[in-house]
């Protein structure tokens, strides 16, 4: 039948989902998904593998500085986040403490 012989595999996250860090060094962070991209097998997480970034000054910003960039994480490192799930499981470890 159809083989996806050149194309990019299919995935469940998709942009503006609300996504959960399981693994690496932003685990436990939530936030929106920003941007998929399919052919690396990674997503872009509004606020989570912030990198601080040097701009040289420009015209429209003279005084040159810093600017915060939201890195690209693997997707197997996120867990989708639908409803009140994330919700329920803060409650539970809150409750068994």
């Amino acid at each position: 039948m159809g083989a996806r012989k050149n194309l990019p595999p299919k995935f469940k996250i998709k942009k503006g989902d609300n996504v959960k860090v399981i693994a690496g060094d932003d685990k436990g962070k939530t936030g929106e998904v920003l941007k998929v991209l399919p052919k690396e097998a990674k997503v872009i997480v509004k606020g989570v593998n912030v990198a601080k970034k040097a701009v040289k000054p420009t015209e429209q910003n003279p005084k040159g500085g810093f600017e915060y960039i939201e890195k690209p994480i693997h997707i197997s490192n996120v867990k989708k986040v639908e409803g009140w799930e994330d919700v329920w499981s803060t409650k539970k470890i809150l409750w068994r403490s």
